[in-house]
């Protein structure tokens, strides 16, 4: 039997990483978000010496960067094929890279798109903006504006992908995550 993966995605600030932590209270394996800790790694380092946007932009080399965050959620998707449990979940996917390279206008190689071709998740859930829950933190530079940018840029992206993208209404972190298992069945 195949593994079934699915990704929970959405601009900053949306309830992504809380709905992961709730599904993983129930005993279901979640893939956190990389990008945070390697965005604290490239401020020990001196990469990034500024915080005023997300680091995509600021490390000295972008490419190197967005690399290496989508190598790492490879590894995590492959890593989902040797577990006893079928059904993983992620926080972002490989497309996310993408479409934060498009949004900061940055080249977008074939390399990244065979990536996402070859990969494929089998559910995209996306949550919308929320300017009720909205917060920027150390880790999260991007306005409330700029948030509804990048959820734009997500969903033409996983679109350009050919995915069927469901919408999380708001709601309890509970409620949104009942949502999601009732879509998938589980």
């Amino acid at each position: 039997m195949n593994p079934i993966r699915i990704v929970i995605t959405g601009g900053p600030a949306t309830g992504k990483t809380a709905i992961i932590d709730n599904l993983n209270s129930k005993g279901y394996k979640c893939y956190e978000e990389v990008i945070r800790k390697l965005t604290a790694e490239a401020q020990n380092s001196g990469d990034i010496t500024e915080t005023h946007s997300n680091p995509i932009a600021l490390v000295n080399d972008s490419v190197l960067f967005n690399t290496t965050l989508i190598n790492l959620r490879v590894a995590d998707f492959k890593a989902s094929e040797k577990l006893d449990n079928l059904v993983s979940f992620f926080d972002r996917g490989m497309p996310d890279v993408l479409a934060y390279m498009d949004y900061f206008n940055q080249e977008v190689g074939k390399d990244f798109i065979d990536i996402c071709k070859t990969y494929r998740y089998d559910f995209v859930f996306l949550l919308p903006p929320w300017k009720a829950i909205y917060k920027d933190d150390a880790e999260r530079f991007e306005t409330f504006d700029q948030a509804t940018d990048i959820y734009h840029k997500l969903m033409q992206t996983y679109q350009r992908f050919d995915y069927k993208i469901i919408e999380v209404p708001f709601g309890k972190i509970e409620d949104r995550t009942q949502f999601i298992i009732e879509k998938l069945n589980l």
